[in-house]
């Protein structure tokens, strides 16, 4: 399979994954949005919340390095930078994610 083809399948598949967690957190985010502290830190330390906000955020920035790094391959057309860009945005979008989900499992 093609590389072009293969991402353009993931984003897909991504998005499609994307839409039920989005529904899920943006119910669940006018619930606590008037909230206090305590009641944010409860939301996030409950078990079915922790796992299901860790894999939103993994496919939000599973996705959003998928969209970026086209973005890439369209306008930047020296290949050096172009590798580094897509590298650097690969590399955050698993350690950003690796640590919210570190800090939320702490909670």
């Amino acid at each position: 399979m093609i590389s072009a083809t293969r991402k353009w399948i993931f984003l897909k598949v991504s998005s499609l994954l994307m839409v039920p967690f989005m529904i899920w957190f943006l119910i669940k985010f006018v619930s606590i949005y008037d909230g206090n502290y305590q009641k944010i830190v409860e939301f996030f330390s409950t078990q079915p919340s922790t796992i299901f906000f860790s894999i939103f955020i993994v496919i939000t920035f599973f996705h959003s390095a998928l969209s970026i790094s086209e973005i890439f391959e369209d306008y930047i057309d020296n290949k050096k930078t172009r590798k580094f860009a897509n590298i650097m945005v690969y590399l955050s979008s698993f350690i950003i994610p690796a640590i919210t989900i570190i800090i939320l499992i702490k909670l």
